[in-house]
């Protein structure tokens, strides 16, 4: 059974240094344990303060982790200011030192990076996953409606304008054009099967996707609540 535990923190800071302390502690207690840690590593603009301070955090064996890619575009060089591998050695892997990662290869052959990647996410179980959420309610680049049935690890998805559109106003990308309309995205299954899953939501752009995801009811359909005037 799964249980969700929510923390409501000041801003954007607290938020991150809030996530890095409860990872950083599960960290430790899987190396402790098992004598690694298997993490599902995420990307984008939530994710900024908390690899800040998780990557700051003492007493973490980095050695002993092992990172999994999340998402990534498809037709985006890892060169490209937006690409997720990019962002991933240079906010996680190069300041850590970690030296077992599995990053998705979005411009080369997404297929085959996909099976690659995908038979050793499932070869044992993964102990954290980082993720966040996006305006329009994705989680990774699950866009809704999501595929909640597949059991493989990665699928290549279309990725709606509103999902794209985030992308251009976070700085990703100067125009909407320039946004790939494809990408990888571990599936809504996989992400399920860690052990425990941090997700980070600042901003208050992302409110009513949050308020869908944990306070609606069966009954009020997701375009009913984006329909409303959040302030009321």
């Amino acid at each position: 059974m799964l249980e969700l535990n929510i923390k409501i923190v000041a801003d954007k800071e607290s938020l991150g240094r809030a996530a890095a302390d409860h990872a950083a502690k599960s960290l430790r207690r899987a190396i402790r344990d098992h004598g690694e840690a298997r993490i599902i590593a995420a990307t984008g603009a939530s994710q900024f303060e908390f690899l800040d301070a998780l990557t700051s955090a003492p007493d973490i064996d980095w050695s002993r982790v092992e990172v999994f890619h999340l998402d990534e575009y498809v037709g985006l060089p890892a060169t490209h200011p937006a690409s997720f591998r990019k962002y991933l050695f240079e906010r996680l892997i190069h300041k850590t030192g970690i030296t077992r990662y599995h990053l998705l290869d979005g411009d080369g052959d997404p297929p085959r990076s996909i099976r690659q990647i995908g038979s050793k996410l499932q070869s044992k179980p993964v102990d954290i996953a980082f993720a966040g959420i996006g305006e329009n309610a994705h989680l990774a680049f699950n866009d809704p409606p999501a595929d909640f049935d597949t059991e493989e690890p990665y699928l290549i998805v279309e990725l709606d304008d509103v999902c794209r559109q985030q992308q251009v106003n976070e700085g990703w990308f100067a125009e909407l054009s320039n946004v790939p309309k494809k990408a990888i995205s571990m599936s809504v299954r996989e992400i399920l099967r860690a052990k425990e899953i941090i997700v980070m939501v600042p901003d208050g752009r992302k409110a009513q996707a949050l308020y869908i995801l944990v306070c609606a009811r069966d009954d009020t359909s997701a375009d009913t609540i984006f329909s409303k005037d959040w302030r009321d």
